[in-house]
């Protein structure tokens, strides 16, 4: 199936019957090139460079009007017609609908995979985002701290929800690997990593998410996933 979209004028397609990526290696990001991997789908991804302002560009908006990265074109979505789809959450339940994994059949499961996924967009990515922020980059120059603590209280907060909701339990769902850790443990490894905030929010007090964020990272489809698309 050929289609061409605006966005194809800036990132041409080399294999337009395939998925398109339009993304970059962030802990949102990287939910949809973890999920692609983990579901062994073909796709073609494309770097949205920050540096240079891509997501700013008049063919991502024609896309992504929000300017925000992960996005995808399918060309063969729902009906066998194309989809242009953004929004990381949506983008991980678009996938396990399309294949039918990482993603209960079973209605409470369904529910409560969603629920975790909206816990993560709705508390884990702003606040672990903001604290990087006031601890790492600008704000650390700010000389009234109370933003940064807040924040920081904010995300202990979280990080004590996610470790006693794990205790005794292989994954967020139990035994079941979803879209709920694909979509969380980028942004706890992103915090204690990237941002460089675990003696902020005292990592060492939450033995169960370390636990699974390993068990998490030594995936192969998430390795691979962590590192695409591939940085200029």
């Amino acid at each position: 199936m050929t289609w061409t979209h605006p966005i194809t004028a800036k990132w041409p397609a080399r294999h337009p019957e395939r998925l398109q990526l339009y993304s970059l290696p962030t802990p949102n990001g990287v939910k949809a090139s973890i999920a692609l991997e983990e579901l062994a789908l073909p796709y073609e991804p494309h770097l949205v460079s920050f540096d240079t302002n891509d997501q700013l560009s008049p063919e991502f908006l024609s896309l992504n009007p929000n300017n925000k990265i992960p996005a995808i074109l399918d060309p063969n979505g729902p009906g066998g017609k194309p989809l242009a789809l953004w929004e990381s959450g949506a983008i991980l339940v678009y996938l396990a609908e399309k294949t039918g994994r990482l993603l209960s059949s079973d209605p409470a499961q369904r529910y409560q995979t969603l629920q975790w996924l909206m816990w993560q967009m709705g508390g884990v990515g702003p606040m672990f985002g903001q604290l990087g922020f006031f601890h790492k980059f600008a704000g650390k120059d700010f000389e009234d701290k109370r933003p940064r603590d807040r924040y920081a209280a904010e995300s202990k907060r979280l990080l004590t929800v996610l470790d006693k909701h794990l205790a005794g339990r292989d994954w967020i769902m139990g035994s079941d690997y979803s879209i709920a850790d694909i979509a969380v443990f980028p942004w706890v490894r992103n915090l204690i990593g990237f941002y460089e905030a675990a003696d902020l929010v005292g990592w060492g007090v939450y033995p169960e998410v370390a636990r699974v964020l390993e068990a998490f990272a030594a995936r192969p489809a998430v390795q691979r996933g962590l590192a695409i698309p591939p940085r200029a």
